[in-house]
Parts: structure tokens; sequence; C-alpha cells
């Protein structure tokens, strides 16, 4: 195609494609049944498997940890995009609208573009995404009131705690849009699992069978442990299968 310049267009069409038709597909099971049996894996095993399938890029940023390393959450990607920004007119109006619109299931995932100032997240903010069946939140940036969402038992990762409200520092963009955190993008209807190592992307297409293959290592080395209680060498567990 040439442009009116004479010199040759660019054609953004699979480009465009690549970044926002990520359809949403159909599970075999349940997203409620998909995310408890997620919380009963850990993200290592899911890590493996992954890297398996030629995908080494889906861990969020090492400094993104749980508010207590108890926590552990598996939900659905609702993505959030925000940045620094000082303007305040219907500030609160989108907030709401953005509260409103979380899904059951639900994992609220927060770009922040790399603030390192703001709270992106606090204590009625959990409160109202806890009512409408929302997991957990997943922050780029940070948390306040810390004390009282810890009271509400729910998981929460982020990277720093502060006092600083959103208001007159920093403000949504949108939501349900492709997000990037650190290396990894992440679609609305995406696999989110945290635990006490951090927090790893499952693509929708394929969490149900990086599911069961993680499932399988969570038993497989329950066998490679008892070889060890056995009292066989690393030597001897390498050659029946095992490793470290």
């Amino acid at each position: 195609m040439i442009n009116r310049h004479g010199g040759i267009a660019m054609n953004l069409d699979e480009f465009t494609a690549s970044r926002e038709q990520h359809e949403i597909v159909k599970l075999p099971i349940s997203e409620k049944e998909l995310c408890d049996r997620y919380e009963q894996v850990f993200t290592s095993a899911v890590n493996d498997v992954l890297r398996e399938l030629g995908y080494v890029y889906q861990t969020m940023p090492k400094e993104i940890l749980p508010l207590r390393e108890d926590m552990k959450v598996a939900g659905i990607a609702f993505t959030v995009k925000g940045s620094k920004n000082l303007t305040l007119t219907s500030e609160m109006e989108q907030r709401a609208k953005m509260l409103e619109e979380l899904n059951e299931d639900s994992i609220c995932i927060w770009d922040t573009s790399g603030d390192d100032e703001s709270a992106q997240w606090g204590e009625i903010m959990t409160m109202a995404s806890k009512r409408r069946g929302c997991r957990g939140a997943i922050v780029d940036g940070g948390v306040r009131d810390t004390d009282k969402v810890l009271e509400q038992n729910f998981p929460v990762f982020c990277k720093y705690r502060t006092s600083n409200g959103m208001l007159g520092r920093f403000r949504m963009i949108g939501w349900q849009m492709p997000v990037k955190l650190g290396d990894v993008f992440v679609y609305p209807g995406d696999v989110i699992l945290g635990d006490i190592d951090g927090v790893i992307v499952i693509p929708r297409n394929l969490a149900y069978d990086v599911l069961l293959k993680s499932e399988y290592i969570k038993e497989n080395e329950k066998e490679i442990k008892q070889m060890i209680v056995d009292g066989l060498t690393p030597t001897e567990v390498v050659k029946r299968g095992g490793y470290f």
C-alpha cells in the first residue's frame, strides 16, 4: 500500500489483532471450579508447565508480593490501566463505574504505568470488590489502609504501602483492556495465580490444560518426596524419574 507521500504505508491490522482481539474462549469447566483448583496448586508448578509450552515470560515483576505471606489467590483477570494524573473531574464516578463492572471470580489487575507514589487499593475498594464476588487484587503499585485490608482476608499483592490516595495524583485510563506488568501481557479473561512466590499469568486458551499438568506435578512430587524420606540418594531419585 502506498501512502500519500509516495512511501510504503504501515499496515497495522495484524499488530492490532495481536493486541486487542483476544477471544474469551469457553472453558470445559466453570470459572469458579477452575480458580478453586488453581488455588490448590502452586506457582512454581504452573511456571514449569508454561515453560515446557514455550511461555517463559509469564511472571509479574518480582516486587509484587502478597501483603501477608500466606495469601494465595486465583482468579479471572479484570484489567485496569492508569497513570500519574493531577486532574480531578469525575474521578470518583469513574472509580465507581469500574467497581460496578467487576465480575464474580475476577481478580483486579492494576497496570499503573510505573507509578511509585500512590495507593491504588485500600479498605473501601476491598469492601466493594468483595461484594461483587472479586477474589483478589494484583497492584503494580501501592496499597493503603493495610491493616483494614488484612482484616477482610482479601488477597492483595502489591509493590509498596503508602498513605497516599490516588485522588490528585493518579487516575484510571480505562479497564478491561490489554495491559502489561513487567514483561508479561495480561488480557481480560486470562487466569491469574498468586502465592508466596509471586504472581503468574496463564493465557486463557491454555488454562485448563496447564491446570491438569500442574495437578499432575503436585501429585508426582509427593512420590519424589517419599523417595527422599525413604533414604534414596539424589542420583537414585533422578534414575527413578525424580528431579530437584
